[in-house]
């Protein structure tokens, strides 16, 4: 019986996942009981173990989907008494439009698909220099991301790849291109998709629409769009500039794992596929392309002028959609639910996590020590004290505490005006750019982790992570000498 249950656990997962996972279960309340009979603050410190260990689950998400391991953790959270359902509530309701934006608009880009691979197929076929090819994924990105949403950009970039991975994936189980190619088309996506990510987080750090933090920061700040982008100006421009040029570096020296080209057989096979589907396309379907143009430039619209919120208008673009391509049964809507639900759980499950170092305090000493140091540290130790706790955290999170402490910290004549401002610079830049470290700092890079393409072309945590070493690395030095010397 007990060997049956354990082979159903966790299902395919390896057995030393398993046991991990098991480990942690039994050995957290032990350890929370008995630190708090010997008069520590246990909260504290199975506040960080469980961080910690929810992590892990992030690192071996290829191994098992993260909302399962994660999910027992956070009701390991509950039991404990580290929080509880009414600030986990509390947690969803104010991140209630990114929610409806997973729910919503990640879905309603599943209607579009048919553009977006015409689309990006042209450029490929226009496009033979994998650098140049890289560096207009990365800018279309950024352009993208400060004016939409990192993750409705991402979900086009997901949509983009995986309709490239198949074609691929087709003609290996057809004979007509080896292991070998297959395999170097996969690295050839695992690039392409690793610069786009990054270029949601370039472009993502200059607006307030850009990441959800960004709107916060400014409303406690009384920016309004134009301010908020000019005061951000001399920190992400040089940063802007720099990360483009770690693109082309990148690729041209093939370090990091970048620099697997697109071979002339697996392109041909690309190009061979678009021209099949060109010929096989009826009148009707070419005018759902016309449809899916039209309505892709009422989005950017009604994006850029904030007509609604962006899960609204994600719901109204799929009914526009579908109802304009007459599809109206429900067994083909389904299939558009189900890339963005498992992350939308595996989101609310991250909320009880941050529920949890809220209510623990557990950034609440590095606050303390930033604020203990000289005045002429506070900026670049924000800087960086936000991009840690981003990398391994929530980044709304850490920027709604940070900009509560400086909001109450101006309130009390600590700061002035001029130094708040500063600050509020350095946590947008620090929530944004440090954070592009790890999948756990921004939604957008957890979101491809866990997605459906992830596994299929072997982009695993710790790949994740040192593919985006060299922009960690440059964006965050570019950044911490802009937020000292030009702001």
């Amino acid at each position: 019986m007990v060997s049956t249950l354990f082979k159903s656990f966790l299902g395919n997962a390896p057995d030393w996942y398993k046991w991990s996972i098991i480990g942690f279960l039994f050995l957290n309340p032990f350890l929370y009981y008995g630190l708090t009979n010997l008069g520590y603050d246990s909260g504290f410190i199975i506040g960080w173990l469980l961080l910690l260990q929810f992590i892990y689950t992030l690192v071996f998400s290829i191994q098992c989907y993260p909302l399962q391991p994660g999910g027992l953790i956070a009701l390991q959270i509950l039991l404990l008494g580290l929080t509880d359902t009414y600030h986990v509530f509390n947690e969803i309701v104010s991140n209630l439009e990114v929610l409806l934006l997973l729910i919503f608009m990640v879905s309603a880009i599943f209607f579009m698909k048919d553009l977006l691979m015409v689309i990006f197929t042209k450029l490929l076929e226009t496009i033979k220099s994998k650098t140049v090819l890289s560096l207009f994924f990365v800018i279309s990105a950024a352009f993208l991301s400060a004016f939409l949403d990192a993750l409705t950009v991402t979900a086009v970039l997901i949509s983009v790849t995986l309709g490239f991975y198949k074609i691929f994936e087709k003609n290996f189980k057809d004979n007509r291109i080896s292991e070998s190619e297959f395999d170097e088309g996969k690295a050839f996506l695992r690039d392409i998709i690793m610069h786009g990510a990054v270029g949601t987080a370039l472009g993502g750090v200059c607006t307030i629409v850009g990441e959800p933090q960004n709107l916060l920061i400014a409303t406690k700040a009384n920016w309004d769009f134009m301010e908020f982008f000019w005061r951000m100006a001399p920190v992400t421009m040089p940063v802007l500039f720099f990360g483009l040029l770690s693109c082309v570096l990148i690729e041209k020296l093939k370090i990091f794992g970048y620099g697997a080209q697109l071979s002339d057989t697996l392109r041909n096979k690309i190009i061979d596929n678009a021209k099949e589907l060109e010929q096989k396309r009826t009148s009707l379907q070419k005018l759902h392309l016309v449809i899916e143009a039209i309505l892709g430039i009422c989005l950017i619209f009604a994006l850029a002028f904030h007509v609604a919120q962006v899960g609204v208008i994600g719901l109204f673009l799929m009914v526009l959609l579908t109802s304009l391509k007459g599809i109206t049964q429900e067994h083909q809507l389904g299939g558009a639910f189900k890339e963005p639900l498992p992350f939308t759980a595996l989101l609310v499950v991250f909320f009880v996590i941050v529920a949890a170092i809220n209510d623990q305090k557990l950034f609440t000493p590095v606050i303390n020590s930033v604020f203990a140091a000289s005045e002429e540290l506070w900026v670049p130790l924000f800087f960086m004290a936000n991009g840690v706790l981003s990398a391994i955290s929530d980044n709304v999170f850490v920027a709604t505490v940070y900009m509560n402490e400086i909001v109450q910290a101006k309130l009390d004549q600590i700061i002035t005006s001029e130094q708040f401002d500063k600050l509020a610079v350095a946590i947008n830049t620090g929530t944004n750019l440090p954070s592009v470290a790890t999948p756990n700092g921004q939604a957008a890079f957890l979101f491809l982790l866990t997605s459906s393409l992830a596994p299929l072309i072997g982009l695993s945590y710790l790949k994740m992570v040192y593919k985006a070493l060299p922009y960690t690395i440059v964006l965050t030095t570019v950044g911490l000498v802009a937020v000292i010397y030009l702001i």
